[in-house]
């Protein structure tokens, strides 16, 4: 369990916080490039981190995220016009530029508007996009690169990308995608009463057990059948890699590889030799909400036309959702919880992966009291988490630069599955099944 004192420290992330200033220190993900569909096309609202902005794509293309309210009266600049090259505030007519430049005060005459102009000028953003997604960082200056996550780096037709909301604290979002100990039971079938693999439930499924079993399918039930995964956990330098085994029927061991990157990034476990890769962010809105942006992607080939499908109607680690990103099963609806399909089929009976992971992390609570919690050997990967983020908050307030700030090509890592033997070490797994895209261990 963690004091209130950390707790707090972990989940408060408004500008004048602890946790707030380290987020800041890094660049965060604001929007998908396809909110801003093309030159001079509406303006967006977008709350990062408990601030407000708007976001506009001006006439060259170029992506501006600057602060909402005119400098002259406060109106907001949602309501202004995207046009040549800057937003104009519907109100009196001043227009702003990308980098929050004021370009025209039509309200004044020229010599005065000149003395005016430099006044006037809005707290802008700084602005890469990077994969279809819209990076901002919160500094001045010259920053370093932009994190060198795998799924930017493939071609376009190598990868999809989404977001979805989600209705709690950013950092339970967070321990719910590190905590692969609860896909033994969070994400498991029921037949006859009994938990079963997931894969045992789904329509027109045959039991295929044997020496010809793909692991991939075989992992299902090994998951289903041991729920005390033996974890390692390993520091790199852009953050930190968790392991966890498993019993297989024989003297193997089944292992899912996940990664932690400073610092909100995940990528998934699921992923055999071949497969698609899997990637999630975390970012605050306030504290009490979140955007989770989704990557998947190949670095082998491109994506079919029928995973692209299934990936925006919500499979994996992505949820279905409406135009705005809200999720279909939310909060509000009680993710469409059926207690029929509880009964017969599913653990949960709320369909979907994502919309599991999503119900019951929101079900601690918009902010979850960790001062009450009972923890155990499987969640050695959410304690690891927490200390590294309080470690990190401690870094900063001495004055030290946080993991990963200035090493953006260390986020080039991957995450997946693998079956070892049984004496196999953590290290020897990665080596195995990722060579040298693992990380980086530190000394």
């Amino acid at each position: 369990m963690l004091t209130a004192q950390d707790n707090t420290t972990l989940t408060r992330t408004g500008p004048t916080t602890a946790m707030g200033r380290l987020l800041r220190c890094y660049w965060q993900p604001a929007l998908l490039s396809r909110e801003l569909p093309e030159p001079d096309c509406p303006p967006v609202r977008v709350k990062l981190l408990g601030e407000e902005y708007v976001a506009f794509r001006d006439s060259r293309g170029e992506v501006g995220i600057i602060e909402p309210r005119c400098p002259h009266r406060g109106a907001h600049l949602f309501f202004g016009r995207n046009e040549a090259c800057g937003l104009r505030c519907v109100y009196h007519g001043w227009k702003f530029d990308v980098g929050g430049r004021c370009i025209d005060v039509p309200t004044s005459p020229p010599e005065i508007a000149a003395k005016v102009m430099p006044k006037a000028h809005l707290r802008a953003l700084q602005v890469r996009e990077w994969g279809d997604v819209v990076w901002v960082h919160f500094g001045d200056g010259e920053q370093p690169d932009v994190p060198q996550l795998e799924f930017a780096t493939v071609p376009p037709s190598h990868r999809f990308v989404s977001k979805k909301l989600q209705q709690c604290n950013w950092a339970q979002a967070v321990e719910g995608g590190l905590d692969t100990a609860h896909f033994s039971f969070l994400h498991a079938g029921v037949r006859d009463g009994e938990k079963v693999s997931l894969l045992e439930t789904l329509p027109g499924a045959t039991p295929h057990r044997g020496e010809n079993e793909p692991p991939n399918v075989a992992s299902f039930r090994w998951m289903a059948n041991d729920p005390i995964p033996q974890f390692t956990v390993l520091d790199h330098a852009a953050g930190i890699v968790l392991g966890a085994s498993r019993a297989t029927e024989g003297n193997e061991r089944y292992w899912r590889v996940t990664q932690f990157l400073m610092p909100n990034h995940s990528l998934a476990p699921g992923s055999w030799p071949g497969g698609n890769q899997l990637a999630n962010t975390w970012v605050p809105i306030d504290d009490e909400s979140c955007w989770i942006f989704c990557y998947a992607w190949n670095p082998d080939r491109p994506l079919t036309d029928d995973e692209r499908t299934r990936l925006a109607r919500g499979a994996g680690i992505f949820a279905a959702v409406d135009d705005g990103y809200v999720p279909i099963r939310n909060r509000d609806n009680d993710y469409l919880i059926d207690r029929e399909l509880q009964k017969r089929s599913s653990y949960t009976g709320i369909t979907g992966i994502s919309e599991q992971d999503a119900a019951i992390a929101d079900s601690q609570g918009l902010i979850h009291d960790r001062t009450r919690e009972l923890l155990g050997q499987t969640d050695l990967g959410v304690v690891r988490f927490r200390q590294l983020m309080l470690g990190a908050v401690k870094q900063l307030s001495s004055g030290a630069r946080p993991r990963g700030v200035d090493t953006p090509a260390a986020y080039a890592v991957r995450s997946g599955d693998y079956v070892s033997d049984g004496a196999a070490k953590l290290p020897d797994v990665l080596r195995a099944r990722f060579g040298d895209r693992w990380g980086t261990p530190l000394s």
